[in-house]
Parts: structure tokens; sequence; C-alpha cells
């Protein structure tokens, strides 16, 4: 018998045919080594399992907002916090907004109006001296007291009130610049002024050529200087009322979105408690409400304040130191007529005219009557007696005053000029156009004096409206956020 090899034994086969082999082990499989891709030279390797599967600070906090959104207590919170930061926004745009609205009313009060009315001043200080210097002129040598007390009067106060806008024109440059060319000319003009006072005395005809070149350093340089200056004032004005006056809008938005966010929580508070009231979110929702109430009450009652001290005050104003200048500007042209004797002439309608007197009738057009003009403007303007009054009176003077000038100027053209120089200057007896000058411009200072008071109780009244409004509507959204947050927390103690 065969053995095996290992030691076993094989069965015999049949008779006749060979051993079968014996049984053979089943081969194991050869290890197999993992596929590596090949590798490019200069490419990266890849990034282990672990690296791609680490998220973002971002992505994990989205996913537990979303995890956290799927319960009610993880909603109530996100409510909450919505909520908090809807009126806290709320309190914080409208105290920006009311207190750059606050800060515009208060400049229109304090600020620029009264550089407005200083810069009219300045000019109608100038003008007035030059009528006063043209005055005094035609006394002779003998120069009035009063005459040459106004004068002074007018030359101090231009110099007080332009040393008030130097200090005042900031970044402004056009109003620096006509300050600074005014603080230049008015010692020029005071100087020819002087000089023709001095031959004026001697007797010396070289007075009236100083006086008729002061009056053209006026008329050419420094009025209009000074009238840029008063325009550039009510440009600041202007945009001061347009920085008061708009509503604002992206508050009272807000204020909305608020209180419609609060109305929106407790109508879900309601439906998943069937509690008609959540102590905390009506108490934001009142805080709310009357923040919303006082702005667009307040700001409504504050518009129509600063429109008031504009429609009443401001624009008569405007018109009525328009008017007082025309009459100044009038007055000195008169008094020049007869300083200059028809030395300095015009072409009008193919005829050679006095150039003064030319000037004159163009200021007394522009100043206008009762139907026309700027006095006609004044009078429509004007809403109450105390400012009709004055406006009045003053158109009556002008009739007078067109009617003295013509005797006088027939009393030049014929060759009189005592009687000409007695119906401009002379007593109250001769009834001069001065008295008619005089009694204009009190009238129109009465009216400047009454819409001035207008102008200021309305700005006052307008500016009142909003006093207060941005800190508290700041205290009010602060407290309806809390409020907002308790009534949310009272809710979500109830699930602990």
């Amino acid at each position: 018998m065969t053995h095996p090899p290992n030691g076993g034994s094989v069965p015999p086969g049949p008779p006749g045919q060979a051993p079968a082999a014996p049984a053979q082990a089943p081969e194991r499989p050869a290890p197999t080594m993992p596929t590596v891709p090949p590798q490019v030279p200069g490419t990266p390797a890849a990034p282990p399992a672990a690296a791609t599967a680490r998220r973002t600070a971002w992505s994990e906090g989205v996913d537990r907002l979303r995890a956290a959104a799927t319960t009610e207590p993880g909603r109530l919170r996100i409510i909450g916090a919505v909520l908090a930061l809807i009126v806290v926004a709320f309190g914080a745009v409208t105290t920006w907004q009311m207190t750059e609205r606050s800060a515009a009313a208060d400049d229109v009060l304090g600020r620029s109006q009264p550089l407005s009315a200083d810069a009219a001043a300045i000019y109608r200080s100038l003008a007035d001296a030059n009528t006063a210097a043209s005055s005094g002129f035609l006394a002779g040598g003998q120069e009035p007291a009063a005459v040459r007390a106004r004068y002074e009067r007018d030359i101090k106060r231009a110099s007080e009130k332009l040393a008030t806008a130097a200090s005042n024109a900031g970044s402004d440059s056009s109003s620096a610049a006509s300050v600074g060319e005014l603080n230049k000319l008015l010692p020029e003009y005071t100087g020819l002024i002087e000089r023709a006072r001095a031959n004026n005395r001697q007797g010396l005809p070289l007075g009236g050529a100083y006086l008729r070149y002061a009056n053209d350093k006026m008329q050419t340089k420094m009025l209009p200087a000074a009238e840029k200056l008063y325009k550039a004032e009510n440009e600041r004005l202007s945009d001061d009322y347009g920085n008061a006056k708009p509503y604002p809008w992206f508050a009272i938005a807000l204020g909305v979105l608020a209180l419609g966010a609060l109305g929106w929580a407790q109508h879900r508070n309601y439906r998943r408690t069937n509690r008609v009231f959540n102590h905390g979110l009506v108490a934001a929702t009142a805080a709310g409400t009357v923040v919303l109430l006082w702005l667009v009450v307040g700001h409504t009652f504050a518009r129509s304040g600063l429109n008031d001290s504009y429609d009443n005050g401001v624009r008569s104003l405007n018109v009525l130191n328009d008017a007082r200048i025309s009459s100044l500007k009038a007055r000195g042209n008169e008094n020049l007529t007869l300083v200059s004797r028809g030395a300095e002439t015009t072409e009008v309608d193919g005829k050679s005219e006095d150039k003064f007197d030319v000037a004159y009738r163009a200021q007394m057009k522009q100043l206008g009557d009762a139907e026309s003009g700027l006095l006609g403007r004044a009078a429509a303007l004007a809403n109450d007696d105390a400012g009709e009054n004055p406006v009045a009176e003053a158109v009556k003077n002008v009739g007078v005053w067109k009617d003295r000038h013509k005797v006088a100027r027939s009393s030049d053209d014929s060759g009189d000029y005592q009687g000409a120089l007695d119906k401009v200057i002379g007593a109250k007896s001769d009834q001069p156009t001065g008295e008619c000058f005089d009694n204009v411009d009190a009238a129109l200072d009465q009216a400047l004096a009454h819409e001035q008071r207008e102008f200021k109780q309305a700005a006052k009244d307008g500016r009142g409206a909003m006093s207060g409004l941005a800190i508290g509507a700041a205290v009010l959204a602060v407290l309806a956020a809390a409020g907002a947050v308790l009534g949310i927390g009272h809710r979500l103690s109830e699930y602990r």
C-alpha cells in the first residue's frame, strides 16, 4: 500500500486501476496591493478623508439654527431676537433722523436767519450811509449834526456786522470773498467821503467829484458785494430749511414694520396658547406706538411751524428788505441829481438825461405801489393788521414822494436850484421829499420788526415740536425691546 507523503492512507481504487492521486488543498489567492493612481509631477496629494469632512463654523451655526427652529422654544428665541432687533433699529433711526432735523431747525432759528438778517443790515447800512453822505453834502459846509451822526452810525453798524459775518462765513468761500472785498472797500469809501466833505466845506467844486466817485464805488462794487453776501446767506437759510422739514420716512417705515412684527407675534402666541395678552409684548407694542405717533405728529407740527416761519416771516422779510434798499437807493440818486447838476448824463430813448434822475425813476418803479412792485408784494404777504398798516403807510408816502419830486425837478429844470434844493432837503414847511423818504423808511423798519417777531415765534413753535423727540424715541425703543424680550422669555419659561 502506498502511503501519501503526509502519512495518511489512500483508499484503494477499483481492481485493475491505478490508485487515485492524493487530494490537493485549495490554493490561496496572492495578496494584492491597493491601486494607487498615477501621480502627476507637481500635483498635490489628495487630502485625507477626515479633512474633507471638516465643516466651517458658519455651516455648523446654520445647522444648529435650523435644528433649533424645528422646536417651539427655538422658534421663540429667534422671534424674540428679531423683535428686539427691529424695535432697536426703529429707535436708533428715529433718534438719528430727528437729531439731524432738530439741529437744522436750531440753525434756522439761531444761525442762518440771523446771519441773513445781518447781511441785509450790511446792505441797508451801506446804502443809508451813502444817502446820508449825499444829504450832508447838499447842506453845504454846515452839515447838520443829525445827518453826520446817521452816516457814522451806518458805517459803524456795517463794520460790526461785517465782523460777525467774517466769523461765521466758515467754509463758504462765496461769503468769505464778499466779506473780504467789503472790508477792503469800506475804508476806501470813507476816505473819499472825507475828501468830499473837506472840499465842500471850503466851497471847492472838487468835492462833488469826490462824492460822485464815492457813490460810484458804492453802487458798482460795494452794494453788489453786499448783495452777493445777502444771497449766499439766504441760500444757507434755504438749505437749513430743506434739512429740517422733510418727513423722516425711513424711521416711519421701520416703526410700521416694528408694530406689524409685534402684532404678528402676539397673534401667533394667541393661536398657540389661547391667551389674549402677553404683558411683555403688549408693553412693547404700546411703547412702539407712542414713538411712532410722537414721531409723525411731532414732526407734522414742527413742519407746519417751519413752513409758517418761512411763508409769513422769511418771505416777507426778504421783500421788505428789498423795498427798503430800493427806497434808500432812490433817495441817494435823488440827492446826487442835485449834486452833479447834469455833469453825468445817459441816453434814454435817444435823449440825453441826468444819469442819477434816471436811476431814481428806476428805483421808484421797482419800489412800486400797493398794486405792483415790492410794496405790492409786501402788502400781499402781510397776514395781519400789524403787518399791513406799515406797508400801507409806506405806499401812501411813496405817492407823495413822487409828487414832490416832480415839483423839485421842475424847479431845477427852470433854473431855480435853491427852490429844488428846498424841495429835497429843506425844512418841513417846504414839504421836502426827504420827509417822505424818512416816513417810508420808518414804516418799512416797523414792518420789518413785526415780521422778524413773526418769524421767531413760528420758528420757535416748529423747533419746540421736536424737543425731546430724539431722546424720548431712544428710551422708549429700549423699553419696547426689553418688553418684547421679557414677553418671549415668559413664554419660554413654560417649557422648563
